[in-house]
């Protein structure tokens, strides 16, 4: 077993400190209404709609809940394969995980998530001046 040095934090900017509390699943949904089957016999060439959403809410002094939804839906033509929502508090990368997860046991073929850097559209929104919520499509 390794040994690391924790460091201090470095300064917070505007002097705020967030500080990750907890990580849970809060929600979620699969629906696949025909199983794997594709339509017709055709091969696996799927049109993917992919929606982020973020959300904040105080819960307490100091305590803000952040929460990511993700919507995914894959159609082959005008048929659903699946829809996945998930809906992920805490950090945002564990939600690849739930997405992935819930489509393989599904009898689909795996698919991950785009990484997406939260950090840089916060400071977009806040930049343009557009409200702390938002969605990424």
């Amino acid at each position: 077993m390794s040994e690391e040095i924790m460091k201090e934090p470095p300064p917070a900017q505007n002097g705020v400190q967030v500080t990750l509390q907890t990580v849970y699943l809060k929600d979620s949904s699969y629906e696949s209404p025909n199983g794997p089957r594709l339509p017709g016999n055709q091969t696996w060439e799927p049109k993917f709609q992919l929606n982020m959403n973020t959300t904040a809410e105080d819960i307490g002094p100091d305590i803000r809940e952040v929460l990511l939804t993700i919507t995914l839906e894959a159609k082959q033509g005008e048929t659903t394969l699946y829809l996945v929502e998930v809906k992920q508090a805490g950090v945002f990368p564990y939600a690849r995980e739930v997405v992935s997860d819930l489509i393989t046991k599904g009898g689909f073929p795996n698919f991950l998530l785009p990484l997406v850097n939260f950090d840089a559209l916060y400071q977009q929104a806040a930049d343009s001046g557009q409200p702390q919520t938002g969605a990424v499509n």
